[in-house]
């Protein structure tokens, strides 16, 4: 007897593993059996209390930990990792590579690019002006550039845009677009150096 759900209309790809108490192909609300195809590529882990929803195109080697929920109409490329107990929104696209740590909340209209890392409890947003009249019309996620870098427990505003191998530092609050290369840190987050003058430049670019 399984101990976890797949609905009818998803497909999994070759040597994928569904770990006990998993759902897979959920219906988001107002969604009728087999309108949304979900599609995760082959070789990929989904651990045990996973809930991912309909909708959603996941690529190869896609991995979760325990407890994470995902939510319908994304686009995940391959080799994506998302740490235990985070969520990801509606609508969110995710390019190959991406490793997003534990506790991680990305909202809704979020663009990960390739490459990057998220670390944990990061929280990006989506809503300037949260409950405001027409706010769900006006969403705008963050969007984080090809090998950036945001370090534990930083939270993003609404439309930042981190940019190409920008660091952001632990606890960090970005309140505004962070150039290529630069290290921000504090609250707001303010730029305190360039990726070029760290310790470890070297290691990052082998």
């Amino acid at each position: 007897m399984n101990t976890y759900r797949i609905y009818d209309h998803v497909q999994l790809g070759s040597g994928t593993v569904v770990e006990d108490y998993c759902i897979v192909g959920a219906l988001p609300r107002g969604a009728r059996e087999g309108e949304l195809e979900t599609v995760i590529g082959e070789g990929s882990i989904i651990r045990s209390h996973t809930v991912i929803y309909a909708g959603n195109a996941i690529g190869r080697n896609f991995q979760t930990g325990n407890k994470v929920n995902i939510r319908e109409s994304n686009r995940i490329g391959d080799n994506v990792s998302v740490g235990t107990l985070s969520v990801i929104e509606h609508h969110v696209e995710i390019a190959d590579n991406v490793r997003i740590h534990t506790q991680v909340f990305i909202p809704e209209f979020s663009i990960l690019e390739e490459g990057c890392w998220i670390g944990p409890n990061v929280v990006l947003t989506n809503a300037k002006y949260p409950l405001s009249p027409g706010v769900k019309d006006r969403l705008a996620g963050p969007v984080i550039r090809r090998g950036a870098k945001v370090g534990a427990n930083a939270t993003i505003l609404p439309g930042v845009i981190i940019g190409e191998h920008a660091l952001v530092g632990a606890g960090a609050v970005v309140v505004r677009d962070v150039d290529p290369g630069t290290v921000v840190a504090g609250n707001p987050a303010r730029v305190i150096r360039r990726i070029e003058e760290l310790p470890y430049t070297t290691a990052l670019h082998a």
